[in-house]
């Protein structure tokens, strides 16, 4: 028996230990030790991509109530629970066109009865009335036209109403302050919107194809832009004060920076039918639209294709959607009464996390991210089941908009050099820029 004599160094002198662990760990982070290091984390990419679309279950529930389309939606300022709905099943004033919220107690409707209703949202006032009293309108101020829109202002205690003039109104009065018109305008105002930021700033757009800015500081229509196609929705940018969006007829949706009307500053294409609604999330960095499609997509802000899908087999055309003020739900109304909630990430999982389940999917978005130019990552990432008559009308569109594209490349080809230039996608979309 022969008796070796060594050095040793005790492991808590050169290693960190973890907490509990007497036998402290060390991992050597020589690239050579770990030639298949890459291939590993590649493979875990790929599964977590998998298990994102496995567990993609967007739906939640379904809110009844409305016997018809749902026409428009609005979130209660300072709550994550409430929303108000407009619906055609408006009884004896017909359909409900307009929904706004005044302040956290108060809410605005407007309808083609030709008059503004101002209700009380609380179920029991300070009087202990009690839910009988609630359903007559604290206030009623009559028009002289059906109304098509209707939003507050953010601060004071005004509001602009739509309908073939915009009109703007003082709450203690009962006739409208001021009428906001183009000099050259006949068409009808089919919505209105207040800026989130620059308050007095306010936008419509029309039947004519038009898209309109007003300040009601002036009193007076500043710009004006004739679009290729009617729109039919618009929001402002919660985070960018002069960004607005706008569905139209054309099936897309176009981004705008008011400080130039002449383009577009981004066209999202995937819709098949007219989008009918959109709406921003609280964040900025998404939004929401809805379509004669049947499909409600969600958009990230600066991405104009692979939006997210959603849909069902009763769904019918998306007339209305919303985000919610916590960005983690998107609802939408449609022409069957219903109005359904959904998650805004399909794949998240709702309900309590412990710490280890939080890490483990925050590991398996970093390699997402990550991995996320891999053809096949891509690949499985961006695929998603639609229903059979969105996939043919789209394969349709696709050959009609190739055909088209065929056919202005053969005429140029056999027209005189430089007598016909080609014409960028968003210069297309403008016609003619007023002031």
């Amino acid at each position: 028996m022969v008796k070796i004599s060594v050095l040793q160094h005790a492991p808590s002198t050169h290693l960190p230990a973890r907490p509990g662990d007497p036998t402290p760990t060390s991992r050597n982070l020589d690239p050579l030790m770990h030639p298949f290091a890459r291939a590993r984390e590649r493979t875990r990419a790929l599964n977590a991509v998998k298990m994102e679309r496995i567990f993609a279950k967007p739906f939640i529930a379904a809110l009844e109530g409305h016997v018809d389309a749902v026409e428009t939606m609005a979130r209660k300022p300072g709550t994550l629970n409430v929303v108000a709905s407009g619906s055609w099943d408006g009884g004896m004033i017909g359909k409900i066109s307009g929904v706004c919220f005044a302040d956290e107690d108060r809410l605005l409707t407007c309808g083609v009865d030709r008059n503004v209703k101002l209700w009380d949202t609380r179920e029991v006032d300070e009087n202990g009335a009690g839910p009988s009293d609630v359903r007559k309108p604290l206030n009623v101020f009559p028009g002289k036209s059906a109304f098509n829109s209707i939003d507050h202002h953010r601060t004071d205690p005004i509001f602009a109403t739509a309908s073939n003039i915009v009109q703007i109104w003082d709450e203690t009065k009962s006739a409208p302050i001021s009428n906001l018109s183009f000099p050259t305008s006949i068409e009808t105002i089919s919505a209105i919107k207040f800026n989130l930021s620059e308050s007095s700033v306010l936008a419509s757009i029309g039947s004519d194809r038009t898209f309109t800015l007003y300040d009601i500081r002036t009193g007076k229509a500043e710009r004006r832009i004739v679009m290729q196609m009617r729109s039919n929705a618009l929001s402002w940018s919660p985070t960018f004060p002069t960004t607005i969006l706008l569905a139209s007829e054309d099936h897309n949706l176009y981004t705008f920076d008011i400080r130039s009307l002449k383009t577009p500053s981004q066209i999202y294409k995937a819709h098949v039918a007219a989008v009918m609604s959109c709406d921003w999330s609280p964040t900025g960095h998404q939004f929401v639209s809805g379509g004669w499609d049947r499909t409600v997509r969600i958009w990230q802000e600066g991405r104009g294709t692979a939006p997210e899908v959603y849909h069902t087999k009763r769904m019918q055309r998306v007339t209305s959607t919303l985000f919610t003020s916590d960005a983690k739900y998107v609802l939408s109304g449609s022409d069957d009464g219903n109005i359904r909630i959904w998650k805004a990430r399909a794949h998240e999982k709702l309900g309590i996390l412990d710490s280890r389940e939080r890490a483990a999917i925050e590991y398996r978005e970093s390699l997402k991210q990550k991995w996320k130019t891999d053809a096949q990552v891509n690949k499985i990432s961006r695929t998603r089941h639609i229903p059979k008559p969105v996939h043919k009308a789209g394969q349709l569109k696709r050959t009609m908009l190739e055909a088209q594209r065929v056919k202005e490349e053969r005429r140029r080809k056999h027209t005189r050099a430089g007598e016909s230039k080609p014409t960028a996608e968003k210069r297309k979309v403008v016609i003619a820029e007023q002031s």
